[in-house]
């Protein structure tokens, strides 16, 4: 029973890793703060993407990572505890 929650959450936490190395390379964004930088810093760039849209790309993510470390932190902490109360009453 041990091994099989440890296992549970390995692979969760190799999921939610894996998800937060790779949501930068699916730029995920806003689309109308997206095209508000994006209008007024210019088309005439020839670079694909300004370092201004970058910088907000990052900030959306960390707004978006945030409340799922919230999350999950209250879950462990409830889990925890849950597993305290079984243990002193058996």
């Amino acid at each position: 029973m041990k091994t099989l929650i440890l296992k549970s959450i390995v692979v969760i936490v190799l999921v939610f890793g894996i998800t937060l190395v790779t949501a930068t390379n699916s730029y995920s964004q806003c689309a109308m703060c997206r095209a508000t930088v994006e209008s007024n810093v210019g088309t005439g760039s020839k670079e694909p993407e300004s370092e201004v849209g970058s910088g907000l790309n990052t900030g959306i993510l960390y707004l978006m990572v945030i409340p799922y470390i919230l999350i999950g932190t209250v879950g462990f902490l409830w889990y925890r505890s849950n597993k305290k109360k079984n243990a002193e009453a058996n």
